[in-house]
């Protein structure tokens, strides 16, 4: 059990409707950063005709990369920058839609026969971590051999514990088969003796198929989870399966584990075996003035104006969230467009209220009670306000998660978690 966790309510309006597939957008804005690590460099020019699953972008120099594809057919109408979510300037290809969705003759399954050949179309895949970190699955997957804790354990994410969103579930809802059989060939491939695939007791109908496919497996098994957050955090996930925790300065690795999202697992099975790469995504689009809370497949790239279009709004919001209510980021650029890690995108309205209700600290203990990595965000804060870096470092605000926890328990109303990031910046 996590000892520290808050009860969140869970607004799972998306949960039981079947994803679907809106028009395509006239066009799609491609940011050429769409993961931890390097960016990537434009190989196509203006005027460029380009085919959907194309390769447009690459950084083959990098460790930390991953090819971007085209998610449309259509023409380089030109290049532009926006201000992504974490209020970084990123360059980006716009794409002018032609409808036609005409695939580039290149794409096939990609030809697996060992370690070295699945992990080259991991990479060609362009897959990263779909639960929104943005991680290159490839480098994830490059074991270390020479190790001195051999990887045991496969962990497959699928608690899925922020409110609203439910890709992930509807994932293993529609493609079931996915799940196992992208679990296999990791398996497989890397030589790990097994997997867990770690799903929230609120799910009981995906962990009845989920349970029902791992009978016929002799090395996958289901492994039910509390309903808590944040039961989904990649070490306490990694903590509440094996009861290995991960140190500080540790990856999961050393405690023998991969740590996989649920959707990642399935993109990779359906890439294998039709070779078309990450070009869309299921997204969440939902918050307190959607009329008809839904599942849609998105291109990557497609713009926020056309998501506020298909949205059904009962009233102009105030607020844009990609991601989740606890760990996402609010919209301050319109041309925002949805990228690979963007899970969700949710509509709120009169929430200005909120933002203007913070009050003082009354130093109540709330937010180090609910701290799942045991720190003390009472005192980082106060560390930050003076810009005590040692006493930081001492407090261990690296740590930091920023789950959200404590702002969201916090009777003040505080943005704690949000200072605790900034804190982190401090050098």
């Amino acid at each position: 059990m996590i000892l520290n966790a808050v009860k969140l309510p869970k607004y799972k309006n998306s949960a039981e409707k079947k994803t679907v597939t809106p028009p395509l957008p006239p066009k799609v804005i491609i940011g050429l950063s769409q993961n931890i690590g390097a960016h990537c460099e434009p190989i196509v020019k203006k005027g460029d005709r380009v085919l959907t699953g194309q390769i447009i972008a690459d950084d083959t120099s990098a460790n930390l990369s991953v090819p971007i594809h085209a998610s449309v057919s259509g023409t380089v109408e030109d290049f532009t920058q926006y201000t992504d979510i974490r209020g970084k300037t990123t360059q980006a290809i716009i794409i002018a839609t032609d409808s036609l969705q005409e695939n580039h003759p290149g794409l096939a399954p990609p030809v697996v026969t060992d370690r070295v050949s699945f992990l080259k179309a991991v990479r060609a895949s362009g897959s990263v971590g779909l639960g929104g970190a943005g991680f290159p699955t490839y480098a994830k997957l490059t074991l270390d051999k020479a190790s001195k804790v051999p990887v045991d354990t496969l962990i497959i994410n699928g608690a899925e514990c922020e409110p609203y969103i439910t890709g992930d579930y509807r994932g293993i809802m529609e493609n079931p088969s996915g799940v196992i059989d992208g679990t296999k060939q990791i398996l497989k491939y890397l030589d790990i003796p097994r997997a867990v695939i770690g799903i929230e007791k609120d799910k009981p109908k995906a962990i009845k198929i989920v349970k029902e496919l791992c009978e016929k497996t002799e090395n996958i098994t289901v492994q039910e989870l509390p309903t808590q957050y944040p039961q989904g955090a990649e070490k306490i996930l990694i903590y509440q399966i094996t009861g290995k925790p991960v140190m500080e300065g540790e990856l999961p690795l050393h405690s023998g584990c991969v740590v996989l999202n649920i959707s990642t697992v399935i993109f990779l099975s359906e890439y294998m075996r039709t070779g078309v790469p990450l070009i869309t995504r299921r997204v969440t689009i939902d918050g307190d003035i959607v009329n008809s809370a839904k599942n849609a497949f998105l291109p990557v790239g497609t713009p926020l104006e056309y998501i506020i279009k298909i949205a059904d709004l009962r009233k102009p919001p105030d607020r844009i969230i990609f991601g989740g209510p606890m760990m996402g980021s609010s919209v301050y650029d319109m041309n925002t467009p949805v990228t690979k890690t963007t899970g969700a995108v949710l509509f709120f309205a009169d929430s200005k209220k909120a933002y203007n209700a913070e009050s003082a600290c009354i130093r109540c203990g709330k937010c180090i009670h609910v701290c799942s990595v045991n720190l003390n965000p009472y005192e980082m804060n106060i560390a930050y306000d003076n810009k005590n870096v040692d006493l930081l470092k001492k407090l261990r605000v690296n740590l930091c998660m920023n789950c959200g926890s404590c702002s969201f328990i916090c009777p003040a109303k505080r943005n704690i978690s949000e200072k605790n990031q900034l804190a982190k910046q401090l050098k």
